[in-house]
């Protein structure tokens, strides 16, 4: 009979088998999500190592730090803790994950995520309580690169279990009680309610819909890719329908360097095209701006010259 642990294996081998790594890293925090990925990777990759980043926010954090690399070592990761120091913008949430994902960026391979389908599921909330678009409602992705996350079809409680079943003793993050956080509140007060009312289901149900828009997504931006690549099309982007020049926009502005774009940066930058009236540039992440001039769009900083253009 099939149980947490079988669950949790057969999600990470589908992964591997699909994606075929060369090289493969754990991120592990020490919770039940991130134990039971790594447990089961252990079994399936010889080889694999565990990274486990200290963040130093809370009391005690280093000591959790060596305790989950020591777990890790005894399923027979090779593991290491990384310390990184959270500052800058967008609050200790978003620091504190660029910090965290610039630590665990490798060289090569992957590096696998214990992201659940419950996670999913408040990612998916998040993005459509924050009226995102498409893409943040999508949610996350099982593979992008470097980061895999093969347990985006198991709930939060396989995991749990999962680690019952190993005999293993994950650490609970005290961050995961504390409804200051958002995503904590739509766990433990959001998603309940709504499972309640709308009859369970609801994690499913919306882990569907993400993948069904990541497949609408992808296929806009392989059409707007056809786009790009050709002077014809890119040189009247007034004629393209706004869901594929967005799309067009955003790869330009990728290109050019900025970082972190948004629907609402899209979308005024997109004005620049479709309702010109004189308007001045457009302020983008990375100190970036967009403007409209004799026909053109031009991507530039305020330090340096002009970057890139794209003509409108």
């Amino acid at each position: 009979m099939n149980g947490p642990l079988a669950e949790v294996r057969a999600a990470v081998k589908r992964f591997l088998a699909e994606h075929r790594p060369d090289r493969v890293a754990v991120a592990v925090s020490g919770g039940a999500d991130s134990l039971a990925l790594a447990a089961a990777t252990a079994r399936l990759v010889p080889g694999a190592r565990a990274v486990v980043v200290d963040h130093g926010l809370q009391d005690g954090s280093a000591e959790v730090a060596e305790r989950a690399a020591a777990t890790c070592a005894g399923l027979g990761l090779a593991a290491e803790v990384r310390r990184v120091v959270v500052a800058g913008p967008g609050g200790p949430e978003a620091a504190a994950r660029r910090a965290r994902y610039a630590a665990l960026r490798p060289e090569s391979g992957v590096v696998l995520l214990g992201h659940t389908k419950d996670d999913q599921a408040e990612t998916v909330l998040l993005g459509l309580g924050r009226g995102s678009g498409a893409r943040s409602i999508a949610g996350m992705r099982p593979h992008d690169p470097p980061w895999g996350r093969p347990l985006l079809s198991v709930a939060r409680g396989t995991t749990s279990a999962a680690c019952a079943e190993l005999g293993l003793e994950p650490w609970v993050d005290p961050h995961n009680a504390d409804p200051a956080f958002t995503r904590v509140r739509l766990r433990n007060e959001v998603l309940p309610l709504l499972e309640d009312v709308l009859q369970h289901g609801v994690a499913d149900a919306l882990a569907r819909t993400a993948a069904q828009l990541r497949d609408d997504c992808d296929a806009l931006d392989e059409i707007a890719r056809r786009f790009a690549g050709d002077p014809r099309a890119t040189d009247d982007l007034h004629d393209l329908p706004p869901a594929l020049r967005r799309r067009l926009l955003r790869l330009w502005l990728l290109d050019a360097g900025v970082p972190e774009l948004s629907d609402s940066h899209l979308r005024r930058v997109d004005a620049l095209v479709g309702e010109w009236h004189g308007q001045g540039g457009v302020w983008l992440p990375g100190g970036f701006v967009a403007r409209r001039a004799h026909g053109r769009l031009a991507v530039e900083r305020p330090d340096e010259p002009l970057l890139k253009t794209v003509r409108s």
